[in-house]
Order: C-alpha cells, then structure tokens, then sequence
C-alpha cells in the first residue's frame, strides 16, 4: 500500500513540459517519480550520468541556442552521408 507523500516544488512550465511527454508514455508524475525511485533503489544512485559539460560542450550548447553552425538534413541518410557513414 503506497502511503509515503513526495513533494517538490519545480518552475511550471518544467512541470508542463513533462506532463506532456509522459501523457505520450502513458504515465503520470506520480509514476514517473515513482520508477525512478525504484531505479535509484536498484543501481544504488542516481541511474544516469551526471557531469559538468566541458568547454567544447558548452561551447556547442551556446553556439545551438543561438542557431549558429547547424548542419540541417532533410532525413536520416542525408545525415549519415554529411558526417561520412
């Protein structure tokens, strides 16, 4: 029987933008807490990497917001063709 109450407090729009996203997967917030408190339990931490972007992925995140040296493709093999795979 589930009894334990979480509770946290995020921006509204954050929380807008992932209800959506989990309506598409089937599942509430609640849920999605909830597996991902399994998922804790199961690794013992946190179960994804969490890392301080270097100065190239900073860099690449800034130059992206700012829509500056985008490579766009029209489909999937025109991207494997642009990077030469």
């Amino acid at each position: 029987m589930k009894s334990a109450i979480v509770r946290a407090r995020v921006e509204e729009s954050l929380k807008a933008d992932v209800e959506v996203v989990l309506a598409k997967l089937g599942l509430s917030v609640s849920e999605a807490i909830g597996l991902y408190l399994v998922q804790i339990k199961l690794r013992r931490g946190i179960p994804f990497d969490i890392k301080v972007p270097n100065g190239v992925t900073l860099k690449t995140f800034k130059d992206t917001d700012a829509n500056k040296d985008l490579v766009r493709c029209k489909n999937a093999k025109d991207m494997f063709d642009e990077l030469g795979i």
